[in-house]
């Protein structure tokens, strides 16, 4: 049996630190993909909401957003749904789930009676969990 001196143990010694710099690649690599994805996924109805000075959050796709423009249209997402159409565009967005949250988008030259007729719509379908949806007040 041959002795092996210290330089040829070192040679075989295990390397227990980890190599960070791939871990860190793809992770930067994620980063920059969901910056790009982030704008791209909100809705894109133009709307002038009202302000509101509640704690700003941000909307992503999987939630039901309900849009109402000045002229009384709805849109669900991004996609024009007329108001006798209502309910079945939300259960079949939200997989017949009327627990979900319908976040309201509604402009702020829309008169108050035209949102409420709305939301008895919601109520009426089966919707109780609705939020409104306002544009940060910077004042």
């Amino acid at each position: 049996m041959a002795m092996m001196n210290d330089d040829e143990q070192d040679e075989f010694a295990l390397n227990n630190e980890i190599n960070m710099t791939p871990f860190i690649d793809v992770m930067l690599v994620l980063l920059i993909i969901f910056m790009v994805a982030a704008p791209l996924s909100t809705v894109s109805v133009p709307l002038e909401l009202p302000g509101a000075n509640a704690e700003a959050h941000t909307l992503d796709q999987n939630q039901l957003i309900l849009s109402l423009d000045k002229d009384l249209h709805l849109f669900l997402g991004d996609q024009a749904v007329s108001h006798a159409e209502l309910a079945a565009a939300l259960n079949t967005a939200s997989q017949h789930n009327p627990e979900q949250i319908v976040f309201i988008r509604a402009d702020e030259q829309v008169d108050y009676g035209d949102l409420m007729s709305t939301l008895n719509t919601l109520r009426d379908i089966g919707y109780l969990n609705i939020s409104l949806v306002g544009e940060e007040d910077l004042n």
